[in-house]
C-alpha cells in the first residue's frame, strides 16, 4: 500500500491538524504512563520545528453525552509539554469559536492540544458536519494514531478526505513493521498467538494459517485446540463450545501449509494464584482438577528450535498466565530466544496489543523486538487482514 509521509508536505508556515492517540492512563489527575505520549514526540517536533502551527486532537476515555472534566485532554497537557520539552496550549473545544481562537493566537513552531473530540457525538457518527467543522482549523492534516485507524470516526478518517493528508512518523513506523511482517515478509514466518479465548481471535487465525509457514499456539487458547483434538484439559480455561471453529482452523493450516504447534508439556495448578503448588508434566497427564497455565521447557525446547529456522516473527498474547508467577516463564523464555535471534540480526519480529505488551516488557525485551505496537485492536484487525478507515484514507489515489 502507498501513503503519504511527511516527506510528501510542505509544512512551512502552515496549519497542521495532527490526530493523536493521548488516550492515555490516568491516575489522580495525572498520566501514569507516557508510552504513547514519548512516540507522538517525533512527530510534533519535527512539524514544529519546520515552522508550522501544530494543532493536536485525539480522543479520551469514553464521556457519556458531552464535556465532563474526568475525560478532559486538559489532564494530558502537563505530560505532553513534559515529552516535547516545550510549552502546549489548550483549547476548551476541539472545534467552533474557541479551538479557533486558539488556532489564530498560535506562533509557527508553537503547539496546540484541542479539546476531547468525543465531546461531540457526530465523532463515533464520521459526522461530515463535525469533520469540516475540524477540517477548518487547518491547512493540512497528519494522522499519528495508528491505534484509533480501524475507527472511521470524524477525526480519523473524514478530515483525512477534506485537507492535504499524510502519515505521521509514528503511523509510518507502524505501517512500515507491519507491511514488512505480513504483506511482503522474508520467509519462514512464524506467528506466536497466545491470550485466552479462540472466540475474540478467530478471525485473526483463520487469516493467519492462510499467510504464515508456523503458528505457535499459547495460553487458554491452546487448551481449546487440545481439547477440540480429543485430549484432555482438566480444569484449564477452555471455550469447548469453539471446538468446532478449532479443528476448522486446523484443517485450514494443513491445506495452506501450515504447521500449528501446540504446547507438549506444561505447569499444572489446581489453583489459580501467585505461587501455586505445581507439577510440570506432559500436556495428556494433567489430572482433572488440575489447570494448565504455562507451556513447559519441553514445548519452550520445542518451540525455540522452530524458530531458530524462522526469519519473520509476529507475536500476539502471552504463552501461559504471565501475570501469575511463576508461570510467566514459558512466555519469558521464548519471548528472551525472540529477542536474541532479533538482536543477532537473524529476525524480523513484530509484536502488538495490550497484554503483549505488557507480557514483553515484564520479560525485559519490548526493546529489543524489531517492532512494538502499543495499538489493540487495530494491531489486531491488521493481522485479521482487515482494511482500516485511517489507513485507507492516506493511500495515494
Amino acid at each position: 500500500m502507498a501513503f503519504r509521509t511527511l516527506d510528501d508536505l510542505d509544512v512551512a508556515g502552515k496549519t497542521v491538524l495532527v490526530r493523536a492517540d493521548l488516550n492515555v492512563p490516568v491516575a489522580d489527575g495525572k498520566v501514569s504512563d507516557t508510552t504513547r505520549i514519548d512516540r507522538l514526540v517525533p512527530t510534533l517536533t519535527e512539524i514544529a520545528d519546520k515552522g508550522a502551527k501544530v494543532v493536536v486532537m485525539s480522543h479520551f476515555g469514553r464521556p457519556k453525552g458531552g464535556p465532563d472534566e474526568k475525560n478532559s485532554l486538559r489532564q494530558v497537557v502537563p505530560a505532553l509539554a513534559a515529552s516535547l520539552g516545550r510549552d502546549v496550549a489548550f483549547a476548551t473545544d476541539c472545534v467552533g469559536p474557541a479551538a479557533e481562537q486558539a488556532v489564530a493566537a498560535l506562533k509557527p513552531g508553537q503547539i496546540l492540544l484541542l479539546e476531547n473530540t468525543r465531546f461531540h457525538a457526530g465523532e463515533e457518527k464520521n459526522d461530515p458536519a463535525l469533520a469540516r467543522a475540524m477540517a477548518k482549523l487547518g491547512d493540512l492534516y497528519v494522522n499519528d494514531a495508528f491505534s484509533s485507524a480501524h475507527r472511521a470516526h470524524a477525526s480519523t478518517e473524514g478530515v483525512a478526505h477534506l485537507l492535504p493528508s499524510a502519515a505521521g512518523r509514528l503511523m509510518q513506523a507502524e505501517l512500515e513493521a507491519l507491511g514488512k511482517a505480513l504483506a511482503h515478509p522474508e520467509r519462514p514466518v512464524a506467528a506466536v498467538v497466545g491470550g485466552a479465548k479462540i472466540s475474540t481471535k478467530l478471525d485473526l487465525l483463520l487469516n493467519l494459517v492462510t499467510k504464515v509457514d508456523m503458528l505457535v499456539l499459547g495460553g487458554g487458547m491452546a487448551n481449546t485446540f487440545l481439547f477440540a483434538q480429543g485430549r484432555p484439559i482438566g480444569k484449564s480455561l477452555a471455550e469447548k463450545d469453539m471446538a468446532d471453529q478449532a479443528r476448522a482452523i486446523m484443517e485450514k493450516a494443513k491445506s495452506s501449509g501450515c504447521e500449528i504447534l501446540l504446547p507438549k508439556d506444561g505447569a499444572m495448578a489446581k489453583e489459580f494464584k501467585e505461587h501455586a503448588a505445581h507439577r510440570t508434566v506432559p500436556v495428556d497427564a494433567i489430572a482433572e482438577d488440575e489447570m494448565m497455565l504455562d507451556v513447559g521447557p519441553e514445548t519452550v525446547e520445542f518451540v525455540s528450535l522452530k524458530l531458530q529456522g524462522a526469519k519473520t516473527v509476529v507475536w500476539n498474547g502471552p504463552m501461559g498466565a504471565f501475570e501469575v508467577k511463576p508461570f510467566d516463564s514459558g512466555t519469558n523464555a521464548v519471548a528472551g530466544l525472540v529477542a536474541a535471534l532479533t538482536r543477532q540480526g537473524r529476525l524480523l519480529s513484530v509484536a502488538g496489543g495490550g497484554d503483549t505488551v505488557a507480557a514483553l516488557e515484564q520479560a525485559g525485551v519490548a526493546d529489543a523486538f524489531s517492532y512494538v505496537s502499543t495499538a489493540g485492536g487495530a494491531f489486531l484487525e491488521w493481522l485479521e487482514g482487515k482494511e482500516l478507515p485511517g489507513v485507507k484514507a492516506l493511500e495515494v489515489r
